[in-house]
């Protein structure tokens, strides 16, 4: 206990939804590969063809992290001059 994730993975998920009209709830076991770090959630899975297809969503962390590394960010750095002498 007590002990920090960085990382999840699993190589199946497993999926639960209620339909509106009869109450009932379902649950599918699918062979759907899940990452999560603090920037990103990603699902990988084959698509009809046999390609590999990837959803990814981003945290908010992550997305600034995309803004930074693309030259979208802002100028300046968030540290207030870290490590500037």
């Amino acid at each position: 206990m007590g002990e920090e994730l960085f990382e999840l993975r699993a190589e199946t998920v497993i999926v639960e939804v209620s339909d509106p009209q009869t109450g009932k709830i379902y649950r599918r076991e699918l062979p759907i590969e899940y990452y999560e770090n603090a920037n990103f959630l990603r699902l990988s899975g084959e698509n009809l063809d046999g390609s590999l297809s990837q959803l990814v969503f981003y945290t908010p962390r992550g997305i600034e992290r995309v803004k930074d590394i693309t030259g979208k960010g802002p100028d300046h750095d968030r540290c207030g001059g870290h490590g500037h002498n």
